[in-house]
Formats: structure tokens, sequence, C-alpha cells
């Protein structure tokens, strides 16, 4: 994907969506925001971008028929929160990123359609009613594509490292899919036999106690939570995990991109265009009451090879025939 710089005025929200008639009327011009829970640095431009061309590819241009306004919200909830609200008093749709974008979508903009993109789950946390009937003003694309995922990312430690029994789980305790997050891994434990150790972080600046914590808890890796922190943060953690030579798993590709071990996550340009499929279908009409929620469409494994070498591992061939990159 070519990446170029993109940064929108901030448009804001009508209170009322337009009824299926409206919404198709000749010549209206959809005012959209765009609201993104990381930094323009971090991967924001490209998504941002992304969404545009996915949107472009469907009919839905800039300037022709929608108008479409990017802000870059940063991983802290209560901006995020902020974001929104300014947002509210003349968009016809939000786009949210993210479980604390969609959780702040949920609060603030009441009866203003909103896609979702990016939540790990959504039924849980109280988003919607369930998948396949939303119910309310909301709809969108999810992380997770099951509740087993973050047990199979604890079973690619345990896979790389068979002896291990303690792993460090970095979560950012703001983020609402930490507690859907932990349940699914402490449903893996039994099988697996390895014990967690939780460690919170609020921010960047809280990554260097964690990882002092870390180093002196006896933990053989670390598995970090997806979210909004822990995705903008993510190069700083996997060069903190490679410094205390640990390997480190996480849900995003950039991550190992960065100089982290291995990743299993939803591949982003994908669930971009699943989400610019959803925004499209509310602007020819659709109710997000009754657009399904949509799971991610594959999931992609990464593994940082150099890494590897540098932590002295020797990767199981099965797992390195599973890999969709091996990355060098």
């Amino acid at each position: 994907m070519r990446r170029r710089e993109f940064m929108g005025a901030i448009c804001g929200a009508a209170a009322v969506w337009p009824c299926g008639a409206e919404a198709q009327q000749a010549g209206k011009l959809w005012r959209i925001a765009d609201v993104l829970v990381t930094t323009p640095e971090s991967g924001g431009t490209a998504f941002a971008q992304g969404i545009e061309q996915a949107l472009a590819d469907r009919g839905d241009v800039q300037g022709r028929n929608i108008v479409l306004t990017h802000q870059f919200a940063g991983p802290r909830p209560a901006k995020v929160r902020e974001v929104i609200a300014s947002l509210l008093p003349e968009i016809d749709l939000l786009v949210a990123w993210g479980t604390i974008g969609g959780v702040a979508a949920k609060e603030l903009a009441v009866g203003v359609p909103t896609v979702f993109v990016s939540v790990g789950a959504p039924v849980e946390i109280g988003l919607v009613r369930s998948l396949a009937h939303p119910g309310g003003n909301m709809t969108g694309i999810s992380f997770e594509a099951a509740t087993e995922t973050y047990g199979k990312r604890l079973q690619l430690l345990k896979e790389i490292v068979p002896a291990l029994q303690r792993v460090a789980v970095l979560r950012a305790v703001s983020d609402p899919n930490v507690g859907f997050a932990m349940t699914s891994l402490e449903a893996a434990l039994p099988e697996l036999g390895v014990t967690l150790v939780s460690v919170d972080i609020k921010s960047a600046d809280d990554l260097d106690p964690a990882f002092a914590k870390i180093k002196s808890s006896e933990v053989g890796a670390v598995l970090a939570i997806a979210g909004a922190l822990t995705f903008t943060v993510g190069a700083e953690i996997a060069a903190r995990a490679l410094a205390a030579h640990l390997p480190f798993c996480s849900a995003f590709k950039e991550t190992v991109v960065a100089g982290g071990l291995i990743s299993l996550g939803p591949d982003y340009p994908a669930i971009t265009r699943q989400a610019a499929a959803q925004i499209d279908k509310i602007i020819k009409g659709a109710s997000p009451a009754d657009i399904p929620v949509e799971q991610p469409a594959r999931y992609d494994l990464y593994i940082n090879m150099k890494t590897a070498r540098l932590l002295d591992l020797t990767l199981p061939p099965s797992l390195l025939a599973r890999a969709d990159e091996m990355i060098e």
C-alpha cells in the first residue's frame, strides 16, 4: 500500500441518521468521520488512506458522494471520547477504530450510524446484541475471529519454548478488551501447563517499569493483549523484549516487522475492505441494526527470523510451515 500524508479537517455529526429513502436521495453528500486510535507515525496514515481507497473502490468517492475526514486520537480513551464528542454535531456516519473507539462511540454517538473496525469482543463488551443481529446504531468488524484466539497465541509460544512455564501478559488496563482476552488465555492454561504473570501499563511511560517487573518475574516469554496502546507502542515493546532475551508474541504484523518474534492476527487491509463494504451499505440505505458484524476473513502468522536467531531459538519446522511470511 502506498503511504501518503492525509489530514482532513474535522467534520461533525448529525444527531439523527437519514432513513433509507433520504440516504439515497440524489446529490446527497455523506459526512463521514473516521476516528483512529493510533498516531499517523505508528500506522494511522496507512489506515486512513486504506479506508478511503476501499470506499472509492466501491464508488464512494471523496467529494462526490462522501466527505470523509480523519482524526488521529491516539490510544488514550479520554482523548478518543473528546474527539468523538467534538465531531457529533455535524456528521452523518462515524467510523470508530479499536475497542476503545467502539466503546466511546457506544457511549456518545447514540443515534448516529456507526461502523467500528477492529474491536476485540463486540458482543461481550456490550456494543451489539449479537454478531448476526446487532440491533442498534452500530455494526462493524471484530478483531478476534474466535474466543480461542488468545489461547492459540499462547500455544505458539509453547511450541517455540516447550519448557515454557511462566508467561508475562502485557496489558493496557484502560482497554475494555482485557477482560475478554484474559478469559480466553485462562481457558488455555490447563492444556498448556503455563502460569500467567499480568503486567499492566497505562501509557508508553510505563514500559520501563513494566519490563523491570517482567525481568524479575522469571518468565520465559511475553504476550501482549491486542489494543490501541500495545499497537501504538509495539516497536518499543519488541525492542525491550529482545533486550530482555524473551520471545514476544503479539497480534500485529507491524510488531514483528519492528523486531517482535511472532504474531497471529487479522490482515488489516482485508478488514478495512470489509468495513468499507458495511459503510457502503449504510450509504445505500441499510440500517446498522440489520447489518451483521463480520469477523476477520483470515488470520496471518508472521515470524521474524532475525529475532529468532538473536534469541538463539530453533523454531519447529511445523511452525515454519504454517507461517504466512517469515521476515528477515
